[in-house]
C-alpha cells in the first residue's frame, strides 16, 4: 500500500499544515481525522478563510442568535465566534503540541487586517486576542508590513507567538528574521522562556507566479522573437519557487551565525519558513506544484484542502531544497533582465495582500451583522 505522502512530509523535515478552519470540520471530527491520518501538524486561517465559513452553512446559526439576544455588535460577535473556533482547533491540536514539545500544533489566527498600518494597535490586538483564546499552542498572525516589524519583535518580546504573514520578498524575510531574533534577545534580556515562543514566516508562494507571469507575457507580445521574449517564455512558472528557495538560503544563513546559535543553546526555537499560497492557480501547472518544489528540513507548507488531497493522491515527496540556491539564483538573475524588478512585483503583493484580507474582513462583518438581523428577528 502506498504510504500517504502528506505523512512523508514530516519525514523530510517539513510539517504540513492545513490552511482552513471551519466550525463544522472540528465539531464533526474531521479535523482529527486530518490529524490522525495525514499528519496535520497545525491549522492556519485569515479572514477570507472565516469570511466563506461563516457567511454560509448552519454551523454558527446557534451563536448567531445568542449573540444577537445579548445586542453584540458586529465586531464583538466576530471576536467571540472566531475565538470560540481558534480555541477548538487549539484543543484538537493540543496532543500535537504536547508531543511536537512546542514545535508544532498551532493553530493561526490573524490580527484586525485594518490594523496593518498601526504599529502600536496591532501589539495591543495581539496581546488581547492571545489572552482571549487562552491557549499556549495559538500563533497571532501579524503582517510583514514595515509597520508590523516592530509589532512582531515587540509581540515576541512579550512572549506571543506569531506568525508573520504576507511575505513576499527575500529582503523583507530577512527584515522580518531579524525583528525575531531582536525579539527573542529581549524576552531572554528580561529573563523570559523563549522555549515558549515559537514563530513562523510566512512566505507567500504562488502569487508571485500569478503576477510575474503576467509581466512575462507581455514581454514577448512586446518583443516577440527577441532574446529578451525567449528568456521570459523560459521564466514562466519559475519564479515563486526560485523567491521562495532564495528565502530558504537566508533562513540557512541566519541559523548558521554564531549570533543565532548562542540564543538557540539558551532554549530559542528556529523560526522556520512557512510556505503560504501554495494553491496552484494556474490550471496549466501542476496541482502540487508547491508543494513538490518547496520540500526541505525546518520548513513548515500550510494547503488548502483541495492541494492537500492533490498531494496525498499523487504527491512525490523528495528533498528540494537542498542545494537549490544556484538554480533559483539563475532564474533570479535571468529575470532582472526582465523590465519590473521583483522587488517591485513583491511590494505591489504585499499592497494586495492587505487590501484583500481587510476587503474579506470587511465582507465577514457585514455578513455577521446580516446574520445578526435576521437571527434578531427570527
Amino acid at each position: 500500500m502506498r504510504r500517504n505522502p502528506l505523512v512523508a512530509l514530516g519525514d523530510a523535515g517539513q510539517s504540513p499544515w492545513l490552511d482552513y478552519i471551519h466550525r463544522g470540520m472540528i465539531v464533526s471530527g474531521e479535523l482529527g481525522r486530518r490529524i490522525a491520518e495525514d499528519g496535520i501538524r497545525g491549522v492556519t486561517s485569515n479572514p477570507t478563510i472565516f469570511e466563506k465559513a461563516v457567511s454560509s452553512g448552519p454551523d454558527y446559526d446557534a451563536q448567531l442568535a445568542e449573540l444577537a439576544r445579548e445586542g453584540a455588535s458586529a465586531p464583538e460577535a466576530y471576536q467571540r465566534i472566531v475565538t470560540a473556533d481558534i480555541r477548538s482547533a487549539a484543543d484538537v491540536l493540543g496532543p500535537v503540541y504536547d508531543a511536537a514539545r512546542g514545535d508544532d500544533g498551532y493553530v493561526s489566527l490573524e490580527v484586525d487586517p485594518d490594523l496593518a498600518h498601526d504599529t502600536e494597535a496591532t501589539v495591543a490586538r495581539a496581546r488581547a486576542l492571545f489572552d482571549a483564546v487562552g491557549r499556549p499552542n495559538v500563533m497571532i498572525k501579524i503582517p510583514g508590513t514595515r509597520e508590523g516589524l516592530p509589532a512582531v519583535e515587540e509581540a515576541i518580546a512579550s512572549g506571543i507567538p506569531v506568525n508573520v504573514t504576507l511575505i513576499f520578498s527575500v529582503k523583507r524575510y530577512g527584515e522580518v528574521a531579524e525583528a525575531y531574533l531582536r525579539g527573542v534577545e529581549r524576552l531572554l534580556s528580561a529573563g523570559g522562556d523563549p522555549r515558549k515562543v515559537a514563530s513562523v514566516a510566512s512566505f507567500f508562494v504562488s502569487r508571485v507566479d500569478t503576477a510575474v507571469d503576467a509581466l512575462l507575457l507581455s514581454s514577448v507580445e512586446r518583443w516577440p522573437g527577441s532574446p529578451k521574449a525567449e528568456t521570459a517564455l523560459s521564466l514562466l512558472g519559475k519564479l515563486a519557487a526560485a523567491n521562495a528557495q532564495a528565502a530558504y538560503a537566508r533562513f540557512l544563513e541566519i541559523v548558521g551565525t554564531a549570533r543565532w546559535k548562542g540564543l538557540e543553546a539558551r532554549g530559542a526555537r528556529r523560526q522556520r519558513p512557512l510556505w503560504a499560497s501554495t494553491g496552484t492557480k494556474n490550471p496549466k501547472y501542476s496541482d502540487v506544484k508547491y508543494v513538490e518544489e518547496l520540500i526541505g528540513r525546518d520548513t513548515v507548507n500550510t494547503m488548502p484542502p483541495q492541494t492537500m488531497d492533490a498531494f496525498r493522491d499523487h504527491g512525490k515527496v523528495a528533498d528540494t531544497l537542498s542545494g537549490s540556491l544556484p538554480g533559483a539564483a539563475a532564474v533570479l538573475d535571468d529575470y532582472s533582465l526582465m523590465d519590473t524588478g521583483i522587488e517591485e512585483v513583491c511590494e505591489r503583493l504585499e499592497a494586495e495582500g492587505v487590501a484583500s484580507f481587510l476587503d474579506s474582513y470587511r465582507k465577514l462583518l457585514a455578513a455577521i451583522e446580516g446574520r445578526l438581523k435576521v437571527a434578531g428577528v427570527s
